[in-house]
């Protein structure tokens, strides 16, 4: 039989992990294979590059998108279980698992969100599971480098989220030096009136930019009200412009709120976070 695409793996996948277990790549990679009765010949064939075999790809990319929608979660490199999620979804006896079923979990919309920000239009539609198609090698190159990058991003979210806050804002003050804006400080302390830290743009500190850093989940957005508080705590700190920064989203209405403002405010989200600390190397390495 043809090789399965990777949504054809999901469902089996997690059926495999429903004993609680902890699994390995390549032990799911066999098991895989003898489901679905390949040959041997199907289980050595390797994509164009030479460095991957199909199967153990499409095993690789159904197994990420049901850890980014939480229904496996990652124990080591190269290891996983089952999550409560997974288990939930088990039980309602689903005939199938792929794109459109992971729609429901925000983790899978969120990592779908940072896909449509860091690609084209184009090559958001491309399938990076299935390889025998009518893309071009540099479509699909495109399309892989992008997927990497969505990936990336949201485990640089995951991190910044299960960390503290003050760890969060010392985050953003490194992105913002790096960015050039200038050297600053955390203020380190609550009852800060709405200012998580600020950058001095001038020797004298006369011209100055404040920032807040919210950490929140991608379920939790930055209300209007938020933004209404800092705007006036621009005013008490006779600052001339402003960063908001939040690992989760910003609302019309909180767009609209800064639209109203008499200084410069600029709202970064998660998928602007992140590119940002891609492009200049805040959290991460070039490999």
């Amino acid at each position: 039989m043809p090789i399965p695409d990777y949504e054809t793996m999901m469902l089996p996948i997690l059926r495999y992990a429903k004993d609680g277990k902890e699994h390995g790549l390549r032990e799911v990679v066999d098991y895989i294979s003898d489901y679905f009765g390949l040959t041997e010949e199907e289980r050595q064939k390797t994509l164009p590059s030479g460095t991957q075999t199909y199967v153990y790809n499409r095993v690789g990319w159904a197994r990420t998108y049901m850890l980014k929608a939480g229904l496996l979660e990652k124990t080591k490199r190269g290891y996983f279980k089952i999550a409560e999620l997974g288990i939930e979804a088990l039980n309602k006896n689903p005939s199938k698992i792929d794109g459109e079923f992971l729609k429901q979990y925000p983790g899978f919309i969120e990592f779908q969100q940072m896909k449509k920000t860091t690609n084209s239009a184009d090559s958001a539609t491309i399938d990076i599971g299935n390889y025998i198609g009518d893309k071009t090698p540099d479509e699909l190159i495109e399309a892989g480098f992008n997927l990497i990058q969505a990936s990336l991003g949201q485990e640089i979210l995951s991190r910044i989220r299960n960390n503290s806050p003050g760890f969060f804002e010392t985050v953003v003050l490194t992105l913002l030096e790096n960015m050039g804006y200038g050297k600053g400080e955390v203020t380190g302390r609550s009852g800060d009136g709405g200012i998580d830290g600020f950058i001095y743009q001038d020797k004298l500190g006369l011209d100055k930019i404040l920032f807040q850093a919210k950490r929140f989940g991608e379920d939790t957005p930055v209300s209007a009200s938020m933004i209404r508080d800092f705007i006036g705590t621009l005013a008490t700190n006779e600052a001339n412009k402003g960063v908001f920064i939040t690992t989760s989203h910003f609302p019309k209405t909180a767009e609209n709120t800064v639209l109203k403002s008499p200084k410069p405010i600029k709202l970064i989200d998660s998928s602007k976070l992140v590119k940002l600390m891609i492009e200049y190397n805040i959290g991460v390495s070039t490999e």
